[in-house]
């Protein structure tokens, strides 16, 4: 697949502005020698991109609940509620779908959670997305 590094630029520079930690919280860290095997999930480029897109559009960095939000409405807006499946199409479309793990946001007051998952349908030529299925 011909990707356009240039073309991931923006998506690659939104990720590095995302996590900047203060010096005094990265001194405090300790890289491992190498990396356990043991639930490591190994993501291709493409597909890692792809979800970031999706991502971005689900759930944007930095959005927030309405301000009367229940528990549950403020607990569907992180990001990490979320499980994540990407799954390699045809002619350069990547499937991302985002569906609430059953475990995230249980036992809270509000309004149920919808249990269908929404699918993305990500352009990896031209890095757009084509369709979304809620």
């Amino acid at each position: 697949m011909g990707t356009r590094p240039w073309k991931l630029l923006p998506l690659l520079l939104l990720a590095a502005c995302a996590r900047v930690h203060p010096p005094e919280q990265a001194a405090h860290l300790a890289f491992p020698i190498a990396l356990p095997t043991e639930g490591q999930q190994v993501l291709s480029g493409t597909m890692a991109a792809s979800v970031t897109l999706a991502m971005e559009d689900f759930l944007p960095l930095g959005s927030k609940p309405e301000r009367n939000a229940s528990p549950t409405e403020v607990c569907v807006h992180q990001r990490e509620a979320y499980d994540v499946t990407g799954v390699p199409g045809k002619d350069g479309v990547v499937f991302v779908r985002f569906s609430v793990n059953p475990t995230a946001c249980r036992d809270l007051a509000g309004p149920a959670i919808s249990d269908v998952p929404t699918v993305y349908a990500v352009d990896t030529r031209r890095w757009v997305i084509l369709s979304i299925q809620k």
